[in-house]
């Protein structure tokens, strides 16, 4: 679309708009591809302000830009153009429903509490071979997101599947316009994102103003709720149900459960027939009949449906990264294979890049149904290989392996088959790379996976890296703009792994880092962390390290600062950073009130430091108990930090809440705030619920029956009373599954049923009790996780989260994931 185009359908004002041809639409400063033909919408959220980027973008060429506010500074950037509006948002909002409006082809619009992803990517697996498609890529279903989503459209498009998500009122007013659904899905009803409603009801209401307009909605009537909430609703277009009700369009008959399918018969329009889904959990079979309604509305045959069905995958929700052979990294993407998902992976790639001379690699197979040519198609993913500096492309496929010419200035190599990649010498050969597969399903790129991933114990820590970003947001929106954020990625990142933690944190605009000693500092900076890492506990011998690797350390003692005084001179360093921390009556480290006078002489009568910033601990701001103490700390800390202020002339920020500090005495934040355990999901207040970034798991190695009279492990101490069933899984106190939890103390999540811990806990090993559980070897068991909670698990060993989370053994593998 053309950018005058563009200003006229959001309202901006056009004078001087150049007649550019605008192909991507930005709203992440960090993803920018192709500046000569992508707009940048600068929208201002609670917790972020995408004006503050626009002068970054301009130093990456990007000229055109849709913004609500003109400050001084963008007068020097000659030659951008500024398309000025009231709301970016809603700019880029009316921007996407013109677009939408300007097709005249079937859409399906997905909505609910679950399910939404899922049902959108089977739809896809179903029906691609019948229509040219266009789809959501991975969860894009927000405000910012369904737009981005939309404007995928093209004039090869013959049919949309678009997801909506909304999380409080009156969102999904704004939603429909832009996906303006011709058939609609209503997932299910749940409890997710339930915070923002009054009830259900109220929540049921809100998603299905999605279909207003819409000719067809399909649901399952087995929901009486959502019956009656669209009865209530005057929908008066078609209704397509399916359920156990003879009145269901689409009657279930009977469910059949097997090892690994599940049978369900159907009467439709006067015929019976059987469809086989190949998973037994009833989320997926629930998804499932939303997709096989889908295709009965769209007229596909009955044989056609049943066969399809057989042939569903399972969705990978999210992008992970793996430990690989020969010193690789591996990030497994089969999820979507299109334009706009290959360029949000490679943006992940980017951000997961080390500086361990680790170069960037991408497999990548045709892209089906793209609806562009293939000359066309390939020149732009020559292009973005080119932007996102991607060292090595290795083409799957008859259509990219024609066009070969296209990829300049990078190592190449084509084959038609993975097969023939397989039998190469090639994936033999790679080493010291980040790898990103990205195939379509029928080049079966697990192969290719299961080649490069490194063979690992099975029991593994999942790091959700979305939840510690959206956990950084939700204590950053109790800032103010100004206020700078230091995260503590100390204790290898509370044991979920500080170089990724770390990679996430700066890659998310967090403003400084603190480790606990010099050695885990010095870490992240040869993994190629670039923003101030603060040092807590700085050691003498390590001064060395700090100096080499730019880290500031906290200072809390005349000896301290002595010391490094001195070895700041011997190098000739002047104005050295440093943090200096106070006791405001924690009475752990740090310069008591009484100190403050000789300290301050201490720091004029030198020039080799220079305090960049005043400290504190609070030591029960979690506690409303301690809500005076805590007030009387602050009172003392802002006293000393005065006196340093008044003594100095350059601003040296304040700091001295932590996690539970921002949420319960958010008028304190002075300069900066420091979050810790707040990131990976422990809220100090009880109405909060953080989403969880770890998850510890394993698996079941095996089953056995023991009768009654026998014993379980070491030390006879698992005594077993009736006819029991017991499974062995891989973990121990080496692991960090503390040793309290043996004996009935601990338990553990299998197939959504809890299991205890019976006898002692071994070194490598756990025997649980699954007596009445359905439970098979292989099955997942989660430690803990989104399910069984790590605070529960730290109530049982009278602990606290901090403690379980550190105790992880480094030998358990990290799983990192973005969703």
């Amino acid at each position: 679309m053309k950018l005058t185009k563009i200003a006229q359908l959001i309202g901006a004002e056009r004078k001087n708009i150049p007649d550019q041809q605008i192909s991507w639409l930005l709203t992440d400063s960090r993803s920018l591809s192709f500046p000569d033909e992508s707009l940048f919408f600068a929208i201002r959220t609670p917790r972020n302000n995408g004006h503050n980027y626009i002068s970054e973008l301009y130093q990456q060429n990007l000229r055109y830009f849709v913004v609500s506010e003109m400050r001084p500074e963008f007068e020097m950037l000659t030659n951008a153009v500024f398309l000025k509006v009231t709301d970016t948002l809603q700019a880029l909002q009316s921007l996407a429903a013109a677009h939408r409006a300007s097709f005249n082809i079937p859409v399906i619009g997905i909505t609910g509490s679950n399910g939404k992803t899922v049902v959108k990517e089977w739809l896809y697996q179903l029906l691609h071979d019948d229509y040219r498609i266009v789809r959501s890529p991975r969860s894009y279903n927000s405000q910012i997101g369904v737009p981005l989503s939309v404007w995928a459209l093209n004039e090869n498009t013959e049919l949309g599947i678009i997801e909506a998500g909304i999380s409080e009122m009156h969102e999904m007013e704004h939603l429909q316009p832009i996906i303006q659904p011709t058939i609609g899905i209503f997932t299910n009803l749940g409890e997710a994102h339930q915070e923002n409603f009054t009830g259900l009801k109220q929540k049921c209401e809100e998603k299905l103003k999605l279909f207003t307009q819409a000719e067809t909605l399909i649901y399952c009537s087995d929901n009486k709720l959502v019956e009656i909430c669209i009865a209530q609703s005057g929908f008066k277009q078609k209704l397509f149900s399916w359920g156990k009700s003879k009145d269901a369009d689409i009657q279930i008959l009977q469910v059949k459960k097997s090892t690994d399918n599940t049978d369900v018969s159907l009467k439709y329009a006067g015929s019976d027939f059987t469809i086989t889904i190949p998973f037994t959990d009833d989320a997926s079979v629930e998804n499932a009949l939303h997709c096989v309604a889908v295709m009965l509305h769209l007229g596909i045959t009955i044989k056609k449906i049943t066969k399809r069905i057989l042939q569903l995958e399972a969705v990978a929700m999210r992008l992970e990264v793996k430990e690989g052979v020969r010193s690789c990294l591996i990030i497994n993407d089969s999820y979507n294979s299109d334009l706009n998902s290959l360029s949000i992976a490679l943006d992940f790639l980017n951000q997961q890049a080390t500086a361990k001379n680790l170069s960037k690699t991408l497999i990548l197979s045709d892209i089906l149904q793209s609806g562009q040519t293939a000359d066309e198609l390939y020149k732009t993913v020559a292009e973005l290989v080119k932007s996102k500096n991607i060292q090595r492309i290795v083409g799957i496929g008859t259509e990219i392996s024609k066009q070969t010419a296209l990829f300049q200035s990078v190592d190449k190599t084509f084959f038609e088959h993975t097969e023939d990649f397989l039998k190469s010498s090639l994936i033999r050969e790679m080493k010291n790379e980040i790898i990103l597969l990205k195939g379509s399903r029928k080049y079966h790129f697990e192969d290719i996976s299961e080649k490069l991933e490194l063979i690992t114990h099975e029991t593994t820590l999942e790091v959700n890296l979305n939840a510690l970003v959206d956990n950084l947001n939700y204590f950053r929106s109790k800032l103010r703009p100004e206020t700078k954020m230091m995260c503590m990625v100390k204790a290898f990142a509370y044991g979920s792994g500080a170089v990724e933690v770390a990679r996430t944190l700066q890659h998310h605009r967090c403003d400084y880092l603190a480790v606990a000693v010099a050695d885990e500092g010095a870490e992240l900076r040869h993994e190629g962390i670039r923003i101030p890492i603060i040092v807590m506990n700085p050691e003498k011998g390590s001064f060395g390290m700090i100096f080499d690797n730019k880290l500031e350390p906290e200072i809390y003692s005349f000896r301290l600062l002595d010391s490094f005084i001195i070895a700041a001179e011997k190098l000739g360093l002047v104005d050295y950073p440093i943090h200096i921390k106070i006791d405001s009556g924690m009475h752990r480290l740090g310069f008591e009130p009484k100190d403050m006078e000789q300290l301050l002489i201490r720091l004029r009568n030198q020039n080799q430091v220079k305090v960049r910033s005043v400290f504190s601990h609070l030591a029960g701001s979690d506690d409303a108990k301690f809500d005076a103490f805590t007030k009387q700390q602050i009172a003392v800390f802002s006293a000393c930090a005065d006196q340093l202020a008044t003594t100095f002339s350059h601003h040296i920020m304040r700091h001295i809440l932590n996690s539970a500090g921002i949420e319960r005495f958010p008028e304190y934040q002075f300069d900066m705030v420091r979050l810790g355990i707040g990131h990976y999901g422990i809220s100090s207040l009880p109405e909060v619920s953080l989403k969880q970034v770890c998850a510890l798991k394993t698996v079941i190695l095996q089953i056995k029956d023991v009768k009654a009279g026998e014993t379980v492990g070491y030390s006879r101490k698992g005594i077993v009373n009736t006819d029991k069933r017991i499974a062995i899984i891989p973990i121990g106190y080496a692991d960090g599954f503390d040793r309290k939890l043996g004996n009935g103390v601990g338990e553990v999540l299998i197939n959504g049923q809890r299991a205890k811990v019976i006898g002692n806990v071994c070194m490598d090993l756990v025997i649980i009790d699954v007596t009445n559980i359905e439970a098979r070897e292989g099955d997942q068991v989660e430690i803990f996780g989104d399910h069984l909670m790590v605070s529960e698990v730290a109530d049982w060993l009278k602990t606290i989260p901090y403690e379980v989370l550190s105790s992880v053994s480094r030998r358990v593998k990290r799983i990192y994931f973005q969703e």
